[in-house]
C-alpha cells in the first residue's frame, strides 16, 4: 500500500523549465514534495529537477527502453499500460499519485508542447474528480493554472502577478475576490466574453469565493 503523501509531484512528457526559473517565478511552488510519479518520458525531467522517481507509470510509447529498464532495476514500481486506452499517461500519473492521498499535486510538462489538444486536456485534468478535495496546479515557469470550485480559494503569490479568472464549463456566478485590483461583488463571469482576463494581485494572498460554477486561475509571474 501507497504510503500517504503531502505534495505530490507528477512529471507529463511536455517541456519543463529549469529548475531556477520555476522557483523565480513561483517561489516555494516545490516545499513537501515528498512523491515523484513520472508519466511515460516525463521521466527524463526527474534528473533535472533533482528529483527520484517514487512510480512511473504509461504505454512505454515516449522513453527510451533502457532508461525504463534502469528505472526497474533500481527498484521504482512501474504500471505498463496498452498504447490503446482511455486515459492518457498523464491522466494515468494524476491517478496513481492522488492514490498516496497528497494534500497538493502539482504537474509539471503539461504546458507548452506540440499538442495543443493534449495541453487542453490536461488543463481539463483539474476537473478530475479525484483532486476534488486537493490543491491541484499545473505549471511552467510562465503559467500557473488551477480550477477553483464554489466556495473560498486562497490565491498566494506575489503583488504585482497577473491573474486572469476563466468561467470554466459554464457560468460562474455569486464571485467576490480581495487582493484585486479589478474586484467582483457577487458578480458573475459569464462563458464568451474576456471579462476576467488580466487582474492584478495587490496583497501577497488574494482570495476569490465562488457561489455556483467554477472558474479557471490562470496566473502569470510579474517578474515577466
Amino acid at each position: 500500500m501507497t504510503s500517504r503523501a503531502h505534495h505530490a509531484l507528477v512529471l507529463a512528457d511536455g517541456p519543463v523549465d529549469a529548475v531556477a526559473d520555476l522557483d523565480w517565478a513561483w517561489p516555494g511552488w516545490s516545499d513537501g514534495i515528498d512523491l515523484v510519479v513520472a508519466a511515460d518520458g516525463g521521466a527524463r525531467h526527474a534528473a533535472a529537477l533533482g528529483r527520484r522517481i517514487d512510480r512511473w507509470v504509461g504505454d512505454g510509447d515516449s522513453i527510451d527502453p533502457a532508461e525504463l529498464a534502469r528505472l526497474v532495476a533500481s527498484g521504482v514500481p512501474v504500471e505498463r499500460a496498452p498504447t490503446d486506452k482511455d486515459e492518457t499517461d498523464a491522466e494515468m500519473a494524476l491517478f496513481a499519485a492522488v492514490g498516496a492521498e497528497p494534500e497538493r499535486v502539482t504537474i509539471l510538462g503539461a504546458l507548452g508542447g506540440d499538442r495543443l489538444d493534449h495541453e487542453l486536456g490536461n488543463i481539463w485534468l483539474l476537473a478530475h474528480p479525484a483532486l476534488a478535495d486537493r490543491q491541484a496546479f499545473l505549471m511552467s515557469a510562465r503559467t500557473r493554472i488551477r480550477l477553483a470550485r464554489p466556495g473560498r480559494t486562497e490565491l498566494a503569490g506575489r503583488v504585482g502577478d497577473l491573474v486572469s479568472l476563466l468561467p470554466f464549463e459554464g457560468d460562474a456566478v455569486g464571485i467576490t475576490t480581495e487582493g484585486l485590483r479589478y474586484p467582483l461583488r457577487r458578480e458573475g463571469l459569464l462563458s464568451g466574453p474576456s471579462r476576467g482576463l488580466s487582474n492584478v494581485r495587490t496583497a501577497p494572498t488574494a482570495t476569490v469565493s465562488i457561489e455556483a460554477g467554477r472558474l479557471l486561475v490562470v496566473e502569470t509571474p510579474a517578474t515577466l
